[in-house]
């Protein structure tokens, strides 16, 4: 909330010290962020890293987790959460793209999501590195 206000994204943060590489960050992140107990994950793979807007190296880990999994927001870092089936990452009902320079000065085209979410009634845009990470998993998995 303090960095980003308002923006989709997946658990995450920078490395600390105490973590032993990008799986431990990802679980240290996820449990703070949303409560989810390490031990209840089952990492699949990390994929292609990826550069956010602030120039930051992000590496996507994978893992599968039980359906029956309740979130437990952190407030000071998290403001909502919702569930997005990844198949909408190949077949959306709302899509487009928009243009986007980067840090460098590369003009690229960036993914852009609109989810309506029927549990919250309303709508979460994701797009970014976020709805980029989402498309690739999707296109690997299905």
């Amino acid at each position: 909330l303090r960095r980003s206000p308002g923006e989709v994204c997946f658990p995450g943060g920078k490395s600390e010290a105490t973590d032993k590489d990008d799986i431990d960050t990802a679980l240290r992140e996820a449990k703070e962020e949303v409560g989810l107990q390490p031990e209840k994950v089952e990492v699949i793979c990390r994929l292609m890293p990826g550069i956010d807007k602030m120039n930051n190296l992000v590496t996507p880990v994978v893992g599968f987790i039980e359906d029956t999994f309740q979130v437990t927001p952190n407030p000071d870092e998290v403001s909502e959460v919702f569930v997005v089936p990844l198949e909408y990452f190949v077949k959306p009902l709302n899509y487009k793209t928009f243009s986007y320079k980067t840090s460098s000065g590369y003009l690229t085209r960036m993914h852009c999501f609109i989810y309506y979410d029927q549990e919250h009634k309303r709508s979460f845009k994701i797009w970014g590195l976020t709805a980029h990470f989402a498309v690739f998993l999707a296109l690997v998995i299905f």
